[in-house]
């Protein structure tokens, strides 16, 4: 969600390089991103006060479920709180909610364009990681309530690899979990909370590009177990990190993930 759609544009298209098509979801305006040769990647929307649901300038992680209605229930059954929803959007359903350590995420029943996702391809999101207090509780919490341990071992699998609680979906690392995030941090960098890291080619070079146009960084460059990655901040202060496009350590691993 952006302040200002336009701006949101030009600051991750020149980043990324992403071209961006207007599509009818929800209230106000709403963009699809996608990287070089149309993959779809990214939804970014401009919150509209008449709808009724105003959200701050942050990205946000959506899982995907076969009833928004269902989720919600075992959210709050876990703990957790449904701020928003579930309601229509766009083409499907939708809810914002909250994890017991206050972590934001959303619901999203209906279409998904995911074929894209883990590739490594420089502009799209590969990897997902949550900073929370426990990464064990917050296991428990997020399998229970989207059923990873009722899947199957060959659909969701779920290890603890590198300090982190690290799903993998299909044999795909797509999202770890690490502790040691505090909730009353003034800030918000080391509160609870999801992020998303996208590929690119030079973690450096991206890192200061975006401060050239406008945005900032929040955590220099720095090599980990999966390659290098940068936190950063666009100019209207939604966070994000980069990870450099390289194969991990073993077949599966995410491209980033610091």
């Amino acid at each position: 969600m952006a302040a200002d759609l336009d701006r949101a544009h030009h600051f991750y298209g020149e980043l990324f390089g992403w071209g961006f098509r207007p599509t009818r979801q929800g209230h106000g305006r709403y963009t699809i991103a996608y990287t070089e040769g149309g993959v779809p990647t990214v939804g970014i929307g401009a919150s509209s006060p008449s709808a009724g649901v105003t959200l701050p300038v942050t990205w946000t992680t959506y899982f995907a479920a076969d009833s928004a209605d269902d989720v919600a229930s075992r959210v709050q059954e876990r703990g957790g709180t449904v701020a928003v929803g579930p309601l229509e959007f766009g083409s499907g359903r939708v809810a914002w909610a909250a994890d017991p350590d206050g972590a934001n995420f959303g619901v999203w029943e209906g279409d998904l364009t995911s074929a894209w996702w883990g590739e490594r391809r420089p502009g799209a999101p590969v990897w997902l990681e949550l900073r929370t207090r426990d990464a064990f509780e917050a296991a428990l919490f997020y399998g229970q309530v989207f059923g990873w341990d009722t899947q199957g071992r060959e659909r969701c699998d779920v290890r603890f690899e590198h300090d982190r609680v690290v799903l993998h979906i299909d044999g795909k690392a797509v999202a770890g979990l690490r502790g040691g995030a505090i909730e009353a941090a003034p800030d918000p960098n080391v509160r609870p909370r999801w992020r998303v890291y996208f590929c690119v080619k030079d973690v450096d070079e991206v890192a200061e590009r975006a401060a050239e146009l406008g945005g900032g960084v929040i955590s220099l460059p720095a090599d980990t177990p999966y390659g290098r990655v940068a936190a950063l901040r666009d100019p209207e202060g939604g966070i994000f990190s980069v990870a450099a496009v390289r194969k991990g350590p073993a077949d599966g691993d995410p491209g980033g993930g610091g």
